[in-house]
């Protein structure tokens, strides 16, 4: 116990205590500087630069991380969806039965009842691309970026000033769309206003939806598989995929991993394939199953703890990259 101050007082242990918390949070924050000063340093010297991202990029935006807590998996409630007794118990069971391709050419009702809002709000525009999309430009203004590959479908990459063909979105977009049965495509604002006009809305923020769902047939074959180009679980991934492992990785010297928990195959070969140095911004520490080694003293590896948007502005600021953002409309909403 600690001798009595001044006046008879005893100094409480939580009043020393105080030091210490101030001294571990300006260690982490100095770690965390460091740690971006070694990722500005490293981009700053890399002539291909090589992005995978995941659903921890665009949560800046507003749109929720499916697997998080508010994502869609957390919440779905079956008994709201247009589906049979079966099915409704396997969606309770396991939330990404609603996005397997067997279910959607069975129902693809379900599909299109969960993913409404999101389908009309990206029409609309509701979500703004983030820093981390910035520093993406700033990357090809410059000459650095080699490829894009994101696993998000959110479509907010194309939102960018970045060349579409730098983009790979190896599990689709929600912002276009095409029969799944027969490739027919159709644009996506008369897409949008088939599910306007023929999905109900199970989540109560549309007084003009249908109060029930028809399907969605398509002009070229009649089938009613017309959704969003996104990839179902079950199918195959795009061959641009593939040919960016083949042709791209090897030639990147800098591998950038955000905001994705690595679990997702083979999206997350990318990461394991790598030759290059690689660094990960992620809330949770990742991919060390994957062969990635952030603590050896030698290591080409780099992991940043943090959210995606906060570690990229200070990226862009370490970079002095800032100015290239010189349209107010390009900021984050906050």
């Amino acid at each position: 116990e600690s001798p009595p101050e001044p006046g008879g007082m005893r100094r409480s242990s939580s009043a020393r205590l105080v030091p210490v918390v101030v001294a571990v949070v300006w260690s982490r924050a100095w770690a965390m500087e460091t740690s971006v000063g070694r990722l500005a340093r490293s981009v700053g010297e890399a002539e291909r630069v090589m992005l995978l991202t995941g659903a921890g990029v665009s949560c800046a935006a507003g749109i929720p991380d499916f697997r998080s807590p508010g994502g869609m998996y957390s919440t779905l409630r079956p008994e709201l969806l247009t589906a049979t007794a079966s099915q409704r118990r396997l969606m309770g069971a396991d939330p990404t039965y609603v996005v397997e391709k067997e279910m959607f050419f069975d129902n693809p009702l379900p599909y299109h009842e969960v993913r409404r809002p999101f389908i009309l709000g990206t029409r609309n525009r509701e979500w703004r691309p983030t820093l981390f999309h910035r520093f993406v430009e700033s990357l090809e203004r410059r000459g650095k970026l080699l490829r894009l590959v994101t696993q998000n479908i959110d479509g907010l990459d194309f939102q960018t000033r970045c060349d579409p063909s730098r983009i790979v979105p190896c599990h689709g977009s929600i912002a276009r769309a095409a029969c799944e049965a027969c490739g027919a495509e159709i644009a996506f604002d008369a897409y949008c206003d088939l599910v306007r006009t023929q999905i109900k809305d199970i989540y109560g923020l549309d007084a003009d939806a249908p109060p029930e769902s028809t399907p969605i047939a398509c002009a070229a074959c009649g089938r009613p598989t017309v959704k969003p180009t996104t990839v179902l679980f079950g199918s195959s991934l795009p061959s641009a995929f593939f040919r960016c492992l083949d042709n791209d990785l090897p030639r990147a010297d800098l591998l950038i991993v955000a905001g994705t928990s690595l679990v997702v195959s083979p999206a997350n070969f990318v990461a394991a394939s790598a030759a290059c140095p690689r660094v990960v911004v992620n809330r949770e520490r990742v991919g060390e199953d994957l062969g990635l080694r952030f603590d050896h003293p030698d290591a080409r590896d780099l992991f940043i703890p943090g959210d995606v948007d906060d570690i990229f502005g200070r990226l862009l600021l370490e970079l002095r990259w800032l100015d290239d953002i010189t349209d107010p409309a390009d900021l984050p909403p906050q």
